[in-house]
């Protein structure tokens, strides 16, 4: 088994040959280069993991072959082998970036652990690096879901404001995905490399909240036994979300206030400051303007917190988008269950458009799980809902729909639903809008794509279209 490529880079031909032997004998690709201007030439065809390298070489001088390497590739992972005499060279080269250094003469165990901690850290960055990009299209905009006007308008917003670095106040009901759009702002800005840290203010008690955010130094109260770094250091140079943030209690608001002014914070039981670089995004269930009148929220912070402001609309305002979470939904706990579901029925999920759904697009994740685990077939039928679907009606429960046999189809079931909104409103552009959540010209422009028209009536396109043949 292949353990890696490693580039060895030494003048000494015995030297070389020696350490590739002992290299290649434990499975390491080995490559070989007697001058500096060798070793650039190979290492620009991109196929070492590892360099491992002699700083005296005829051709360059101390630190010059790392400095070309770096320039190369800021992150190249290179070992320096280093005379007695050179130490102070080798440390100099991990400062600017090398991983490690070895003394001459070689010692075969030396080199090998030395080589295989060097690896060590390569695959832990690999998987840092992989991580983070799975992150990054995981919360990247284009990749939520929602075809609502109400929910495209809040992706043009996050796409406008991303890179920016203003606070950001989300408001929405409990289970709309304000934690899913911090992060997507966060992932789609230029801190997404940095960190992004996460309290929920409504979770914790108001004696840790402050220790949490602010961090503590040793003995600052009764079992701090060490100094530890708070949410707002961790997060330096990327983003702090801030969950349920109305729930903050009074003292906190002020400590809260004065480190987005100041842009530093004082760890409790400190005497010095720490500046910070971090974004904050906020968000709230509750009506802060009310929570302003009643005294329990600062003015002052909510307009420093309310720079930017986007709604999340709840699940029920946005009902067009639930066959396509469904599906989602589905998908993922097919993965986790090993399950091979489908989709649904079409009265399950006739009822799942009927619901009012109070916990908003969590309660739908829920339920969907729950619905996956109870199904015994491969579609999810009304028996596998949670009662609560089935019990309570909705304002949309006269919109009976008529699915074709085939199974559900996203076109079809739009089309089947405006058909029966135009119906109940007696096709009344804007009532019907109103009752699907949609916008007047966004159902107009729908009811020209499915060709939709009242009785003895021709569709827009239509007209359009018998108009040019006359």
């Amino acid at each position: 088994m292949k353990l890696g490529n490693i580039l060895v880079t030494e003048d000494e031909r015995s030297q070389r040959e020696i350490i590739a032997l002992i290299l290649r004998a434990e499975g390491y690709e080995v490559g070989l280069a007697s001058t500096a201007k060798e070793a650039l030439e190979k290492f620009k065809g991109g196929e070492y993991d590892l360099i491992l390298t002699d700083l005296k070489l005829p051709d360059t001088e101390g630190l010059g072959i790392v400095h070309r390497l770096f320039e190369m590739n800021p992150v190249a992972c290179v070992i320096i082998m280093t005379a007695y005499g050179s130490i102070d060279s080798a440390v100099e080269a991990m400062k600017r970036g090398a991983m490690d250094y070895i003394t001459k003469p070689l010692e075969r165990d030396q080199l090998l652990i030395a080589v295989k901690r060097a690896f060590e850290k390569i695959h832990l960055v690999r998987e840092n690096r992989l991580l983070h990009q799975q992150l990054e299209e995981k919360f990247h905009i284009d990749n939520m879901i929602g075809n609502h006007p109400k929910m495209q308008e809040v992706f043009a917003v996050v796409k406008k404001i991303s890179n920016s670095t203003a606070t950001v106040l989300i408001n929405g009901e409990s289970g709309t995905g304000k934690e899913l759009l911090a992060r997507a702002i966060h992932y789609n800005s230029a801190r997404k490399h940095k960190p992004f840290q996460a309290i929920n203010c409504a979770a914790i008690p108001d004696t840790l909240i402050e220790s949490e955010l602010f961090g503590y130094e040793k003995g600052a109260f009764t079992g701090a036994s060490h100094r530890r770094t708070g949410l707002f250091e961790s997060a330096d140079g990327g983003t702090l979300f801030l969950d349920e943030i109305g729930d903050l209690s009074s003292h906190l608001q002020g400590k809260l206030l004065r480190a987005l002014q100041e842009r530093r914070i004082r760890r409790l039981g400190g005497s010095e400051e720490t500046e910070i670089d971090v974004r904050v995004i906020a968000a709230t269930n509750k009506r802060l303007e009310q929570e302003i009148r009643r005294e329990h929220f600062r003015e002052d912070l909510y307009y420093r917190l309310n720079v930017i402001s986007i709604t999340m609309p709840s699940l029920r305002e946005r009902s067009t988008d639930i066959p396509e979470l469904v599906r989602h939904f589905i998908q993922i706990y097919n993965r986790e269950t090993g399950k091979k579901i489908s989709g649904l029925t079409h009265e399950a999920m006739r009822k799942l458009l009927e619901y009012t759904w109070p916990g908003n697009v969590r309660q739908l994740s829920s339920s969907i799980e729950r619905a996956v685990l109870l199904c015994d077939g491969d579609m999810i039928g009304i028996s596998d809902l949670p009662p609560e679907i089935l019990l309570i009606p909705s304002p949309m429960a006269g919109l009976e729909l008529r699915l074709p046999p085939s199974g559900i189809s996203l076109d079809e079931l739009e089309r089947e639903l405006i058909l029966k909104a135009m119906e109940q409103s007696e096709w009344t552009i804007m009532k019907a809008a109103k009752l699907l959540g949609l916008t007047y010209k966004t159902l107009q422009y729908r009811l020209e794509k499915h060709g939709i028209r009242k009785p003895g009536m021709m569709a827009a396109n239509q007209v359009t279209d018998a108009s040019k043949k006359a």
